[in-house]
C-alpha cells in the first residue's frame, strides 16, 4: 500500500517532537503492520493475520518487513518532513523498494543511504524519479491505477495477488513480491501494462524457486 503522503503525514501529525523516540517507533511499526498488507482490503481487515499466513513470506516474514519499514520511516522522520512526504517505502523479504519523485538529488541520495543503514534490509531498489514531484491530479491518477491493478490481481484466479505489492508514481507501476512462476509474473505485468494512463512497468518480483523433486 502506498505510504507517500497518507502514511507519513499521519505519523507526523502526532507531533513526533513531543513523543519519546521509542513511542514513535512503536507507532510506525503498528502503521506498517496495518497498512502494508493491502491484500487485507480484499478479504477484510479482520483477516489480515490469515492473509499473512498464506503469503509466501509468511507471518514472520511480513512482520520482519514491517519492522524494517518502520525503522526506515523513523530515520526519515528524524531527518525532516521532506523525506517522508516525497519518498515512499515498501519492504518485501527484506528487499526495500524506494519510490517517489523529486528534483533534489541530494534528498534522493540521503533516502537511499539511510535505507541501506537499517538492520534487516537485504537490498535497496532505488526507483526514486529525479523529476518534479507529483501534483494532486497526478497523485489521484496514480491512486486510481494502483486500485485498478489490485482489483485485477484479486479477481484473477491464476494469480496469487497476496504475494504482490503495487506502487504507482507518475504513471509508472512498480511491482515487488513473489511470483509462482514466469507465466504468473507475465500475467501480472500484462494486467499493469493494459491499464489506462500506465506509461511503464518496473518489476522487482522474484520467481519462486521450485522445490527439488
Amino acid at each position: 500500500m502506498r505510504n507517500h503522503p497518507e502514511k507519513s503525514q499521519e505519523a507526523y501529525a502526532m507531533n513526533p517532537t513531543t513523543l519519546p523516540r521509542s513511542k514513535i517507533f512503536a507507532i510506525l511499526t503498528a502503521f506498517a503492520v496495518l497498512l502494508s498488507g493491502c491484500a487485507s482490503m480484499v478479504v477484510g481487515a479482520g483477516a489480515s493475520v490469515g492473509v499473512a499466513a498464506v503469503q509466501e513470506r509468511g507471518i514472520k516474514g511480513k512482520f520482519e518487513d514491517a519492522k524494517v519499514e518502520a525503522k526506515i520511516l523513523d530515520l526519515y522522520l528524524n531527518a525532516g518532513l521532506k523525506l517522508t512526504t516525497k519518498i515512499g517505502v515498501e519492504v518485501y523479504e527484506g528487499r526495500v523498494l524506494l519510490t517517489g519523485a523529486t528534483i533534489d538529488t541530494r534528498l534522493a541520495d540521503q533516502a537511499v543511504g539511510m535505507a541501506w543503514k537499517v538492520t534487516g534490509g537485504k537490498d535497496v531498489y532505488n526507483e526514486i524519479q529525479l523529476k518534479r514531484k507529483s501534483g494532486a491530479s497526478d497523485y489521484a491518477q496514480d491512486t486510481w491505477i494502483t486500485a485498478q491493478m489490485k482489483t485485477k490481481l484479486a479477481f484473477d484466479s491464476d494469480v496469487l495477488a497476496i504475494n504482490y505489492v503495487v506502487e504507482t508514481v507518475n504513471g509508472t507501476v512498480y511491482l515487488i513480491g513473489i511470483a509462482q512462476d514466469k507465466q504468473e509474473l507475465d500475467r501480472v505485468i500484462d494486467h499493469a501494462s493494459g491499464l489506462k494512463h500506465v506509461r511503464k512497468v518496473v518489476t522487482h518480483v522474484r520467481i519462486k524457486e521450485k522445490a527439488p523433486s
